[in-house]
């Protein structure tokens, strides 16, 4: 949890206060805002972090305010907080993926464990995103003719029928794969299967 960074939203001082001290005291970094208008205009961190928000905030709602985010396509994990244990609210904020939903009053260490989860949530989508992008990047540098090999291969189909299919030899067929396989750094086709899973490539038949 070192090293990353806490955004507080929450228009209730000594709250806020109260929520950062406790945060500051396991050493994470914080930054609290009064509004969430305020929140939305600053810049935020590209290390790890994650959103602590009230649910009833002045001018907006914390519904209203993680929906403006998944909008902008900022990923990042949010909790909510609330004075009222207003059930309809939590169902919608889960569904659109908060971490935690938190009624007031709560035990400091709900929260820290809720902050902790969340910033776990991130680091792994974090990872998953720049394995996806190191990924991407493999297959731009195959050659038009090897991204079409690749489909038929993922796909189970044998050397002898790729070949068969795209009309060539066998040998060269088999080269076109050694070649899929070295530039996309696959152990084997079921390696590459995954690959090509995460790429999102559709199979071809």
């Amino acid at each position: 949890m070192k090293d990353a960074t806490v955004f507080l939203i929450d228009d209730d001082a000594h709250m806020c206060a109260a929520m950062e001290r406790l945060l500051k005291s396991v050493g994470l970094h914080v930054k609290s805002f009064a509004s969430p208008q305020d929140f939305l205009q600053c810049k935020l961190t590209d290390g790890p972090s994650c959103l602590v928000l009230d649910v009833r905030l002045p001018g907006m709602s914390g519904l209203e305010v993680q929906q403006k985010l998944i909008e902008a396509g900022v990923q990042i994990p949010v909790i909510f907080i609330t004075g009222h244990g207003d059930i309809p609210m939590t169902v919608k904020a889960m569904k659109s993926g908060a971490v935690e939903f938190l009624t007031k009053p709560f035990r400091d260490q709900d929260l820290l464990d809720a902050i902790q989860q969340a910033l776990e949530r991130e680091n792994a989508s974090r990872k998953q995103q720049d394995e996806i992008q190191d990924l991407k990047k493999r297959y731009e540098t195959l050659t038009a003719r090897e991204r079409e090999v690749m489909g038929l291969l993922v796909s189970g189909m044998l050397t002898k029928q790729i070949a068969s299919r795209l009309g060539t030899s066998e040998i060269t067929a088999q080269i076109h794969r050694g070649h899929i396989m070295r530039k996309m750094q696959a152990n084997s086709p079921v390696e590459l299967g995954r690959m090509a899973e995460k790429l999102e490539i559709p199979t071809q038949h």
